[in-house]
């Protein structure tokens, strides 16, 4: 399912807490890691220059990978990150693109930052952005990874969008793949429902999600929970994701209001941003 993986790496002690991670995606048939470092400049006399600077610390996370069991290959870009991403995500056949977040590194630049929202908004492929802690004490930074099990218990919000139906053919994969447990969440929107309505509406939208649930649970699938709440939906899955019960949201990067959102911050973006567990966004086909 996502035999081949880009890795976007800023070769600090946060990426390579990352890589460390990525043995984990051997329970979704990853067996190649492409590991990307972007210079983010163009000037030609000092690419070579910098390319061979960066060379072996990228070396090195890719002999981590090795030691893993993977197969790799290991580029430094020039040019501007999300468009150089993408660029490769496309160019090698890639089936996932994943960054780290948090801490003033990979977060800075990726997540927090302008880049995280231009290679979210623009992404072509399923973006895994995986939540890395920093502390620092006396001593230098110390990295860990927040509990990355994409297998445990999958926390599927739905706003029944295209793009959600889009994320549901990969939340299938992952069923398929040995997921043990998958909650569907549909948030009543309180800002375009009438609390009135929600006796006519609630039952039409349980049936689309008992659907679902009927469907992945079949041959002997994961248990899969139905959850129907009123309220703002980002604050009702980031209220769920708390206390890290679950071990992965899955949802689409667009949903309703898709181009009101690209400017004023979509749901999955707050999400992505705020969730204290890892977080797959995954786009409309381009």
């Amino acid at each position: 399912m996502f035999s081949r993986i880009l890795v976007a790496t800023d070769l600090s002690e946060a990426s390579s807490c990352v890589v460390g991670a990525m043995q984990e995606l051997k329970k979704l048939g990853s067996k190649e890691f492409i590991l990307v470092h972007c210079l983010n400049m163009d000037k030609p006399a000092m690419v070579a220059e910098l390319q061979d600077f960066y060379r072996p610390a990228l070396d090195a996370q890719c002999a981590a990978l090795e030691k893993q069991g993977f197969k790799t290959e290991a580029i430094v870009a020039p040019g501007t990150s999300h468009l150089e991403i993408n660029r490769l995500a496309k160019e090698k056949n890639c089936s996932m693109i994943v960054v780290g977040s948090q801490g003033q590194s990979m977060s800075g630049q990726i997540l927090l930052g302008g880049v995280a929202s231009e290679l979210i908004h623009r992404a072509v492929k399923p973006v895994l952005i995986l939540r890395v802690r920093l502390a620092e004490e006396k001593g230098p930074k110390m990295c860990s990874l927040a509990r990355f099990d994409p297998l445990n218990h999958i926390l599927f919000p739905t706003d029944f969008s295209a793009n959600a139906d889009q994320a549901t053919g990969y939340l299938r994969r992952l069923a398929a793949s040995g997921a043990k447990e998958i909650t569907l969440l549909h948030v009543h929107d309180q800002t375009r429902i009438d609390k009135n309505r929600l006796e006519e509406i609630q039952p039409l939208h349980k049936l689309r999600l008992e659907t679902l649930k009927v469907e992945l649970e079949k041959d002997a699938g994961p248990r899969v929970n139905i959850e129907l709440p009123f309220g703002l939906p980002a604050r009702e899955i980031l209220a769920r994701v708390k206390d890290e019960k679950f071990s992965l949201v899955v949802m689409g990067s667009q949903g309703l209001g898709y181009f009101d959102e690209i400017f004023l911050g979509s749901i999955s973006h707050n999400v992505a941003r705020h969730a204290r567990i890892s977080v797959m966004l995954v786009p409309m086909p381009r």
